[in-house]
């Protein structure tokens, strides 16, 4: 599965490109953040890519996980957020 980190700096609408192309290839992906500025940037990425597929008649699913990584010989809890892609089901 392809991880994509995403920092603060990072630019929404090209993540959010990043993303529809690596989910109409591969169906799922992660999303690595630390901190609140990076889980913004990404869930703006996210909301701009669904607005890229559905048109198409898909969905995008989005769910989060906390992950510990190791920076420098210090573990540091990131999150990460399970994108997955999907057909639209309107049975409700």
């Amino acid at each position: 599965m392809e991880i994509m980190k995403v920092s603060s700096n990072s630019n929404p609408s090209k993540v959010a490109g990043a993303i529809t192309s690596l989910l109409r290839e591969h169906y799922q992906l992660q999303i690595q953040v630390i901190g609140a500025a990076s889980l913004n940037q990404a869930m703006k990425a996210i909301a701009i890519a669904r607005g890229y597929v559905a048109p198409s008649g898909q969905e995008i699913y989005c769910i989060p996980s906390f992950y510990d990584v190791t920076i420098d010989e210090q573990i540091i809890t990131s999150l990460r957020l399970n994108v997955e892609i999907h057909e639209k089901d309107f049975s409700f």
